[in-house]
């Protein structure tokens, strides 16, 4: 068969194009997400980062996030420094697990300091926050968003109210910061990832556990308790828990792309700010519908811990880390 000149330069543009797309598509670059959470169970962290995937895949930018959780790729505390050395891109991180590297993370961790939903939102555009930021930044690591989870404590063996009910148990504490707390109200310390509570209660190790509104109910610590204490008006607890990138990882890609995990990552901020609002009614329901005695802290309780912790973990913080009393001031300043 015979083909004119004309067809033959169709045909071999036609060719140039498709070889010219296929190769883009070769070229499209592959990142890795991965966090400690169940997935596909409904625990909003593992949510935030299937949203980035799906956003960033959506925006044809040439990137391909693929998402990986229940801790399949790294061991929970590992991930901060595999996003440091560049081998993991992305994380949904607590981010007082990297401490021991960066002693002012255990300010993300501190009883007391965060009142609420609404007040953390304030904080993330404080001089507190900037300053956290800078500290990720310079280590290698990039904020894609911003993320703030309540909790409370639960027990196998007595509602923990004030200090008191504290004394004799042995309990996990997520962050050195409260650690310190607890052991100042006469509780020992057995330290895990949030992901081990539960083996823990069953065998005995545990006692009681303080850890967020999402992981008492993803890790169904429900069916090893038989109090909570949920956050209410008086929540000590709160944790930063941001999604996370490698800046390895980040250099790589071109504007178009660092926009487009940006804009992804708005969205995903966006929509845990709800979530995790609703987590803590859904924490109440959950431990409700398992038989399980909830209550929440009095003012009077709740100043009884703050107490401890102003001569405990405050007080540790700001002699052991440099400008950390200037740190916390920060926060403190923020209404």
């Amino acid at each position: 068969m015979k083909f004119s000149k004309k067809a033959l330069g169709l045909m071999l543009g036609g060719m140039v194009m498709t070889g010219g797309l296929l190769a883009e598509t070769a070229m499209a670059t592959s990142l890795k997400a991965s966090h400690q959470w169940p997935g596909g169970k409904g625990d909003v962290r593992d949510e935030m980062v299937q949203i980035i995937a799906r956003e960033v895949n959506a925006a044809n930018v040439g990137l391909d996030i693929k998402v990986y959780p229940g801790k399949a790729l790294f061991k929970p505390k590992e991930q901060w420094g595999a996003m440091v050395k560049g081998q993991l891109d992305i994380s949904a991180f607590p981010l007082a697990y990297a401490a021991g590297r960066h002693p002012e993370f255990n300010a993300t961790n501190m009883p007391g300091l965060v009142k609420n939903h609404d007040h953390a939102k304030r904080l993330n555009t404080s001089p507190f926050m900037d300053d956290i930021k800078k500290i990720i930044n310079d280590a290698g690591v990039v904020v894609l968003a911003d993320a703030w989870l309540a909790g409370g404590f639960a027990s196998k063996k007595q509602c923990i109210l004030g200090p008191d009910t504290m004394k004799g148990q042995v309990t996990r504490a997520a962050g050195k910061s409260f650690e310190q707390m607890l052991v100042g109200a006469g509780a020992s310390i057995a330290s895990m990832p949030s992901s081990e509570i539960y083996s823990a209660m069953q065998t005995g190790v545990l006692d009681a556990a303080n850890t967020s509104s999402g992981s008492f109910v993803s890790y169904r610590i429900y069916e090893q308790v038989t109090c909570l204490t949920a956050p209410g008006d008086n929540a000590l607890w709160f944790m930063y828990e941001p999604l996370l990138m490698s800046k390895k990882s980040w250099d790589k890609l071109n504007a178009e792309q660092q926009a487009a995990l940006m804009a992804a990552g708005k969205k995903s901020e966006d929509f845990f700010l709800d979530a995790a609002k609703g987590l803590d009614n859904k924490l109440v329901e959950a431990y409700e519908g398992a038989g399980v005695e909830v209550v929440t802290m009095s003012n009077d309780q709740a100043a009884a811990w703050l107490a401890i912790a102003k001569e405990t973990s405050y007080k540790a913080f700001a002699e052991k880390v440099d400008g950390g009393d200037a740190l916390i001031n920060k926060a403190l300043a923020v209404e």
